[in-house]
């Protein structure tokens, strides 16, 4: 625990978490301009549902794209998506330069990215993939194309296009991913999107505070309960039945009973586990999330169609790092939401099964610090036998504490804030909000897709062996098991509100 030089603000400037907090707030920021009247938002592009014969017939840029706002109404569709890269481009390398990365590459390989993702964004609104037969903010585009067949995806077509993408550009296109492999930072992307998902969950309080609250206070508990059950029992079968070394064990039984990769990292920083055992571990979480990704949303969508709250709080559990995590839980809110609306006529409001699962996820993040803390204690007094001649400082736990969770938190509470005491400026706060969580954190989400898949290679699961096989069964058979159950008892016919 090396504290040399090393104060409250270090790493503000460097990492990607600090990172992912000052960006997500310079795009809040911007958005609550308008309870000024100032819109400096209205301009970032946004995918419409469209359809091939129609657009082959009487092609127009105007039918495949808009602006997020009538005050940039005026502006033709490829000015908007220009002026959308320009910010997202100049803003990410400004952030990589301050990182410390190759910032030509990663510009390069940024732009790459970037219009791959938008590439996969406009096809997946393709209206065979992703309109559905019923009533949506008043369109029903499978009858206004008059469709034959649909698979009715929603948004999810496009989330699951890009990641199909993604993975063929990293498995199958392997020099190419290397290229731009600079700029694929699904961690990072994913939680300056979880930051502007502050906003959605702002916005969804004033519309049903007392939901928002059963559902945060349900998710803490839930992560408690499971948490308390994970670790000791992987750790347990990885050190009786697969014969792992107690630092092995343990690095292994965070980073899939807490938070993936963070998780591994921080624990094996605490205990001082040589550097290969949290490389491989954290190779192996990547590449099973890619399944968890693929498995999970449609299983979970078709098993248990009326329980959307403990599909998304299982999520949460289940799925290992915030990237893969928020990715499902995407998908997830979009599935369930479809098949639910097709169903029944009736949809549920888009953002809550998805908010289920971060926020479960958002509380196991906050206990990695902790934990790692705890376990660098034990580790220190009990298995190097220094017998607490080593002291750790408790600002250890700040350091370890997610800043972009603080930054999520600090958003909504933001929003809380104008709720009870400028209640007359929320109508124009929320146009601001709708804009940048509609728009910047959509396109986060999307580039997060993408970059999964871009930096994921099945073939590193070779020569894994043991910590495979383990991992394999802790997910299946141990994880998702208890995961659901504990859901289930904590967030039972719980229900999202109707769209009006």
């Amino acid at each position: 625990m090396n504290q040399i030089n090393k104060t409250w603000t270090s790493g503000m400037s460097r990492t990607e978490d600090w990172w992912s907090a000052w960006l997500g707030l310079f795009f809040f920021g911007l958005g609550l301009l308008t309870i000024w009247g100032l819109d400096v938002v209205g301009w970032i592009a946004k995918p419409k549902t469209w359809e091939l014969t129609n657009l082959l017939h009487d092609f127009s840029w105007s039918k495949l794209l808009k602006v997020s706002s009538k005050t940039y109404h005026h502006w033709h569709p490829l000015l908007s998506l220009f002026v959308t890269y320009i910010v997202f481009a100049l803003t990410t390398t400004l952030g990589a330069y301050y990182q410390k990365l190759n910032v030509k590459k990663f510009f390069t390989g940024f732009t790459i990215i970037f219009f791959l993702t938008w590439l996969a964004w406009i096809v997946g609104h393709e209206a065979h993939l992703s309109a559905i037969d019923a009533m949506v903010k008043k369109h029903n585009y499978y009858q206004e194309f008059n469709l034959s067949w649909g698979l009715q995806l929603g948004g999810g077509a496009s989330y699951m296009l890009a990641l199909l993408i993604g993975l063929l550009i990293g498995n199958f296109f392997k020099s190419f991913a290397q290229k731009i492999k600079e700029a694929a930072k699904p961690e990072w992307f994913i939680k300056t999107g979880i930051v502007l998902l502050g906003i959605k969950l702002g916005i969804m309080t004033m519309k049903a505070a007392g939901f928002t609250y059963e559902l945060t206070l349900a998710g803490a508990a839930a992560a408690f309960v499971a948490y308390l059950l994970f670790w000791p029992i992987v750790y347990y079968i990885g050190r009786k039945y697969f014969k792992l070394n107690r630092s092995s064990a343990a690095v292994l039984s965070s980073g899939i009973s807490i938070c993936g990769v963070s998780a591994s990292i921080a624990t094996a920083g605490a205990i001082k586990a040589k550097p290969v055992i949290p490389i491989a571990v954290s190779t192996l979480i990547l590449v099973f999330a890619m399944f968890e990704l693929i498995i999970l949303p449609p299983a979970l969508t078709n098993l248990a169609p009326n329980e959307p709250i403990v599909n998304g709080a299982a999520m949460g559990m289940t799925v290992k790092t915030d990237g893969a995590d928020a990715a499902a839980g995407a998908i997830l809110d979009q599935l369930m939401i479809s098949k639910h609306l097709k169903q029944t006529g009736e949809q549920w409001e888009e953002g809550w099964i998805l908010s289920a699962a971060l926020l479960t996820k958002i509380w196991i993040d906050i206990f990695i610090g902790i934990w790692s803390f705890i376990l660098a204690l034990v580790w220190i007094r009990n298995v190097d036998n220094k017998h607490g001649k080593e002291k750790i400082p408790k600002s250890e736990i700040w350091f370890r504490l997610p800043k972009f969770v603080m930054a999520y938190m600090l958003v909504w509470l933001i929003y809380l804030g104008l709720m009870y005491f400028f209640p007359d400026v929320v109508p124009q706060a929320k146009i601001g909000g709708h804009i940048v969580q509609g728009g910047f954190r959509k396109l986060m989400f999307m580039l997060t897709f993408l970059s999964i898949g871009v930096i994921t290679d099945f073939s590193k699961l070779k020569g894994m062996g043991r910590l495979a096989v383990l991992y394999a069964i802790a997910l299946f058979a141990i994880i998702a098991p208890i995961a659901y159950v504990v859901a289930y008892l904590f967030h039972h016919g719980m229900l999202p509100p109707v769209a009006k």
